[in-house]
């Protein structure tokens, strides 16, 4: 049985490490970024991302002030497991006084902030049932500075793969420097509408840098990237080679009447931390 508490201390454990240390895939492609720029500014900027990152992680402090909503993946295998959710949000809760985090909560009408991170429906659990021995759980605090530019289309299965291409490049223009660029674009593809968006956000939790496993998408990343890139908004919006870091595109079947696409923008601060747990 992993019991409630373990639950509680490993959300806490892993939204600690999520926002004070980032992941070295996204370390190192911003350091290969700012070997490729030319641009001095673009320079100076990814040079003051990098600093920052290093500070957080050598004072244990978030990276960055927003400390994002909490949204947690959890991958369900054949164990036995005490007040899932109670020990997600528990764990969610101390974070916010230990971590500390901001607390960023609030009823979308009144406005009126939690003060913990917990609200309705909050944190956004998503719970996928796997045939393993374990259970994984994955936080991903998300900013809304780039949450705020996240897109959906229903596309017609006509427009097929320039369709994705042209309005993720269009979706990801639009935002120029909100989301804090260089920035890492989740794409999901397939499903439902609320699918779409989901495996989007998903995608964001694959490593940057390595290549699709399906060559056909792998391709279809690199074009869109290729693009992204070449329109020069730059780190932080403000000019170079680097509008982008990676872009990650998962994909389920649909309708045959559909082709639901979903647009997932992240900062450069891609922060998410994973952890498997067995019965005690």
């Amino acid at each position: 049985m992993i019991s409630e508490k373990t639950i509680e201390n490993t959300v806490c454990q892993l939204y600690k490490e999520a926002v004070n240390d980032l992941n070295e895939d996204v370390v190192k492609s911003l350091e290969n970024a700012l070997k490729n720029e030319d641009d001095d500014l673009a320079k100076l900027n990814i040079e003051a991302i990098l600093k920052n990152i290093k500070i957080a992680h050598e004072k244990q402090i978030p990276m960055c002030q927003d400390t994002g909503l909490g949204i947690v993946f959890v991958k369900l295998g054949n164990v036995q497991v005490e007040n899932l959710k109670e020990g997600i949000k528990k764990g969610v809760a101390k974070a916010t006084k230990d971590v500390p985090l901001r607390p960023n909560i609030v009823d979308p009408l009144t406005r009126k902030n939690s003060g913990n991170n917990i609200g309705i429906g909050i944190p956004y659990i998503n719970v996928e049932l796997t045939d393993t021995d374990y259970l994984e759980i994955t936080v991903l605090p998300k900013g809304f500075g780039s949450e705020n530019n996240n897109k959906l289309k229903m596309a017609l299965p006509s427009e097929g793969k320039k369709g994705i291409k042209d309005f993720t490049v269009q979706t990801v223009l639009q935002a120029g420097g909100k989301p804090c660029p260089p920035m890492i674009v989740g794409v999901g593809v397939g499903g439902t509408s609320d699918f779409a968006m989901k495996l989007a956000k998903e995608a964001l939790i694959e490593e940057v840098g390595k290549p699709n496993e399906d060559p056909e998408l792998a391709e279809l990343e690199k074009e869109i990237l290729e693009e992204i890139n070449a329109n020069g908004k730059g780190p932080m919006g403000l000019g170079g080679k680097t509008t982008a870091l990676d872009v990650k595109i998962k994909k389920v079947d649909t309708h045959t009447a559909g082709l639901p696409i979903g647009v997932c923008i992240q900062c450069w601060a891609n922060r998410h931390a994973t952890k498997i747990l067995k019965d005690e």
